[in-house]
């Protein structure tokens, strides 16, 4: 039985190089495109198969597991030729002898015949696919018993036989199941993908449509009403008034949907966060004050990070303007700063109606709102890929009843190695 365990050890091995190869191939995000990996897969288990070899005392004959990474890669691969090389390279350093030539001839054979049927293979059902590779394992196993004449040799011919027509056929099998699974588990992965890209296109444009269609519809009903030569100057001048407003709102939708559609920032520029703060606050107080709320800021000041400043701006503004609107009774909004060694964070609370989690996991997917039909998604959207195109991150955190924490955080231009002495400036704006 000690070819037996020989076959089994080595099988195993083969089978754990697989499942870290697709560990490796999983997080170099090009799975089957990158042929390096794969390579370096079949060559790590070639010479496995070399290293853990069994040979008959007394006898020149070595036996193997090298044909299961062999047909394994000439089959799903088509690196049949390549495989081949590579195994009368090692054949070669033992020697060039009757062995050898045997190997030439054997494996050069296979290669070119899978070579010439991989496109067609590939081409197969998965289940046909893996009875296929464990069919030919078993016939070329048994060709190559026979022709070794195993019978003149100091060994026991039932355990060669059995190690050669049952456990290649079954390694190969496995690797074969194992195989197809990654392949079914990639292509789910890839639809699901798909379905999700349609999904949003579908979305997004219903929503374009609703969000465009009802301020042109208006506008047009207007435009109709001017078209009457009985019409007084003062509601001549209100309906143009209006019309105007209508194609802003569409204009705005429009606007929306370009921002998130190219978030990337071209320019990035040293940004002192208290100054763009500070005039992000005075642009929101009218705001604030006709809900009531009273905005509460404490800025570390001296801290930086690099950005867009157009679009630092759109995305507190955004922020903030959302947790004022979430306050229609009135509430406090609190904006601050908070600093390490590297990183500088923003946080906006507010003390609104807040957010379930179903709603906080959504925030940022395309045209979803919280707002109902009163929002396009697509403001929140955009902060994400803005600050995401910044190098930050957004973290949330809300309770119903209780309001909602939003937390940006980027790294800093200005890092702090020392705890500063006094406590932060502090600044409190109140509305009435």
């Amino acid at each position: 039985m000690e070819l037996t365990v020989y076959f089994f050890f080595n099988l195993s091995l083969l089978i754990v190089i697989l499942f870290l190869g697709v560990l490796w191939a999983e997080k170099s995000k090009r799975f089957w495109s990158h042929q390096a990996i794969f390579i370096s897969l079949l060559i790590i288990s070639l010479m496995l198969c070399f290293i853990f070899t069994y040979r008959i005392e007394g006898s020149n004959v070595v036996f193997d597991l090298r044909k299961i990474p062999f047909i394994v890669g000439s089959l799903y691969m088509g690196f049949g030729p390549f495989l081949a090389a590579f195994i009368m390279l090692v054949r070669g350093f033992l020697g060039i002898d009757y062995g050898f030539w045997m190997t030439v001839l054997y494996y050069g054979g296979l290669a070119i015949l899978f070579w010439r049927i991989s496109s067609w293979f590939l081409k197969q059902s998965p289940k046909q696919r893996v009875l296929f590779s464990v069919g030919v394992t078993f016939l070329f196993s048994f060709a190559q018993t026979f022709t070794m004449g195993i019978w003149h040799l100091p060994h026991s011919s039932t355990e060669v036989w059995f190690a050669y027509l049952v456990i290649q056929p079954i390694g190969v099998g496995i690797i074969s199941y194992i195989i197809e699974e990654i392949i079914m588990t990639i292509q789910l992965r890839q639809r699901t993908m798909k379905s999700k890209r349609l999904e949003a296109v579908e979305r997004m444009g219903a929503a374009i449509s609703h969000e465009i269609r009802n301020p042109l519809t208006a506008a047009i009903g207007f435009v109709q009403l001017l078209q009457n030569d009985s019409i007084s100057k003062e509601n001549y001048t209100q309906y143009l008034s209006i019309i105007k407003n209508e194609l802003k709102s569409a204009e705005r939708v429009i606007q929306e949907y370009l921002n998130f559609s190219n978030p990337e920032i071209k320019s990035m520029e040293p940004l002192l966060l208290q100054e763009e703060l500070e005039q992000v606050v005075q642009l929101l107080q009218p705001l604030a004050k006709r809900n009531s709320v009273k905005i509460v800021s404490m800025f570390s000041p001296g801290e930086e990070i690099e950005g867009d400043k157009q679009k630092f701006h759109q995305c507190l503004v955004n922020i903030m303007k959302n947790a004022i609107e979430a306050m229609p009774k009135g509430g406090i909004l609190t904006v601050e700063t908070e600093s390490t060694q590297t990183t500088v964070s923003i946080l906006i609370k507010d003390t609104g109606s807040g957010m379930t989690l179903e709603q906080v996991t959504r925030l940022g997917e395309p045209y979803y709102s919280t707002k109902g039909s009163k929002g396009t998604g697509l403001g929140i959207t955009v902060v994400y890929s803005i600050v995401r195109a910044m190098n930050g991150t957004i973290h949330v955190e809300s309770k119903i009843g209780e309001g909602t924490t939003f937390k940006f955080t980027f790294p800093s231009l200005s890092p702090i190695f020392l705890e500063p002495e006094t406590k932060e400036t502090e600044k409190e704006l109140v509305m009435s």
